[in-house]
């Protein structure tokens, strides 16, 4: 029988997508894991931990009634209007309920900071929508008790089924140019080391903004052309975007917020993980 280590009630909003099925996989032999799915797809209707939910049209208190959950771990992507006021109510849910929220934001937070890497107490300013639209939901949160809230900023995430990868490996395959930006310095991560994080963070209860990329930073084009080499001895075609004439910086490294030195990870675990994957 497998042991759980804690109490906890986890609601992982987003669960069919990617990484919030990642972070699902993670948890769910430790803990009472939860998840919502919003495709109909017959491996989550299966599954009675799993509620079918569309956030643009459902109610998540239903869900939040019947789970009563100690966490919610929130992974959700669509409507960026709808996603700011669904936040607002788990806001006003959490504080009631005294419990607490994992929030997945994005580097993208300081996409207007272009000279240098970011800090997890920098002052977040975007200029895209998607960045300004995860700032407007991480100011809601930040106005909770500051235990109740676990913000985490990542990079760009890889992982042999992850969207970028699927993408890269399609464009090769099709003929289709992969787009590459020379001046973009970034750090990454992949769902293996980020779900392993979070289950320290749950573990330990942490709370706080964490930067979870890797320690070390990376040319976008280097590293593209790194995973095409490790994935596949097909021939791709580069299609170079450039945005600025300059070196342009969209990284979020960790400072005062670390985490243990083996969930520490460098850009080589990333590639290493795709090649045995």
């Amino acid at each position: 029988m497998i042991k759980r280590e804690s109490k906890h009630r986890i609601l992982i909003l987003g669960a069919s997508g990617f990484l919030g099925n990642a972070i699902y996989r993670e948890l769910c032999s430790y803990f009472k894991t939860f998840g919502t799915y919003r495709t109909p797809c017959k491996q989550f209707e299966k599954n009675n931990n799993f509620f079918h939910y569309d956030f643009e049209e459902d109610d998540v208190y239903e869900i939040l009634d019947i789970v009563k959950p100690t966490i919610i771990v929130s992974a959700l992507r669509g409507d960026f209007s709808k996603q700011v006021m669904l936040h607002q109510h788990l806001a006003e849910y959490i504080f009631s309920k005294k419990i607490k929220l994992i929030f997945l934001s994005s580097a993208n937070v300081f996409d207007a900071y272009s000279k240098y890497p970011s800090y997890e107490d920098d002052k977040t300013l975007s200029n895209s929508i998607y960045g300004h639209f995860k700032i407007k939901i991480e100011n809601t949160l930040l106005r909770l008790p500051k235990k109740q809230v676990a913000i985490l900023r990542l990079p760009m995430v890889f992982g042999s089924q992850s969207p970028r990868v699927q993408e890269i490996l399609k464009n090769i395959k099709d003929k289709e140019p992969v787009e590459v930006f020379p001046n973009l310095v970034m750090n990454v991560t992949n769902d293996d080391k980020l779900t392993q994080q979070i289950h320290y963070i749950i573990n330990r209860n942490k709370w706080g903004i964490f930067h979870l990329g890797s320690n070390d930073l990376v040319h976008h084009d280097d590293f593209i052309k790194e995973i095409v080499t490790e994935l596949t001895n097909e021939k791709a075609i580069y299609k170079r975007v450039y945005t600025t004439n300059d070196e342009r910086y969209l990284a979020v490294l960790p400072k005062t917020n670390k985490l243990p030195k083996h969930l520490q990870v460098v850009s080589t675990n990333i590639l290493e993980a795709l090649k045995i994957n």
